[in-house]
């Protein structure tokens, strides 16, 4: 299982970096609609969506992310800087998991009206993809932020099987321990310190905001994957699909990226 997850994990990051440097952001951005699609058609499963409703909820993801796209690709200044709607959108997302997600979790809401999730499946989508999207001119900047995620999980999953003793949040997802948190944090931060002195470019990187960026994404990386577990736990999943050999579906990958993404775009273009 190890070797398979692993295998498919070299398989998918290969295909990324070479789409994210390679792809002009038209092409990019179209790439990763596909992507959307089948998120969105996992998600409906989770929230408990049957038959047409499943299929009209990736629908309307999907029409409204290209509407947003459509918003922000005229409107964008050429220099970076996120237009209104991207603040908004982002802002939204912000807003979610800080002051919704979060009481959601630490009080273990059993929410499963099909509605609220549709709405929640939104902001943990659309976000994401537009955050993906918008960064993608610079790709080594969105790389670095990747790398927050994945530097993370990986240092989190083998501290807490070598270490674990606590569990983090066992109600939601019995395997995740504050150790593997702790080994999480130093694993980013010494990722932190070495990138500041490699991206010499980067000046604001070692600022009070490249601090925040990092220990942000990290934090809400956390938050994102603890999310998507509780919402399996509830629809009585253990994946939200079968497309990815080794690591189930599509959520199954993004999970720690929809809470965190939204944020990285939004601190990103203020770090010079």
């Amino acid at each position: 299982m190890l070797i398979t997850r692993i295998a498919t994990a070299g398989v998918l990051l290969a295909l990324f970096v070479s789409a994210l440097y390679m792809l002009p952001n038209t092409w990019w951005t179209a790439l990763l609609l596909p992507v959307l699609l089948a998120a969105s058609w996992e998600w409906a499963a989770l929230a408990g969506m049957q038959g047409g409703w499943r299929g009209a909820f990736a629908a309307i993801v999907l029409a409204s992310a290209l509407g947003i796209w459509l918003i922000v690709a005229n409107a964008a200044p050429g220099d970076g800087r996120p237009t209104l709607a991207e603040i908004l959108i982002f802002g939204a997302s912000g807003v979610f998991w800080l002051l919704i997600a979060v009481p959601w979790l630490a009080r273990g809401w059993p929410a499963r009206q099909p509605l609220l999730l549709a709405a929640t499946g939104w902001i943990l989508l659309v976000p994401t993809w537009l955050a993906l999207a918008r960064l993608q001119p610079e790709p080594g900047r969105l790389l670095a932020v990747m790398g927050i995620i994945w530097i993370a999980d990986i240092a989190a999953y083998f501290t807490g099987r070598t270490w674990g003793r606590h569990k983090l949040a066992p109600a939601i997802s019995p395997g995740k321990t504050w150790e593997g948190v702790a080994g999480a944090v130093v694993a980013v931060a010494v990722y932190y310190v070495v990138l500041g002195n490699v991206a010499r470019d980067w000046t604001g990187l070692q600022s009070a905001g490249g601090a925040a960026l990092f220990a942000g994404v990290m934090l809400m990386s956390v938050v994102g994957d603890l999310f998507e577990s509780w919402i399996k736990r509830q629809a009585g999943m253990k994946d939200s699909g079968t497309l990815l050999p080794g690591h189930g579906g599509i959520l199954d990958r993004i999970d720690s990226m929809t809470a965190s993404l939204p944020l990285a775009a939004l601190l990103l273009p203020g770090l010079g």
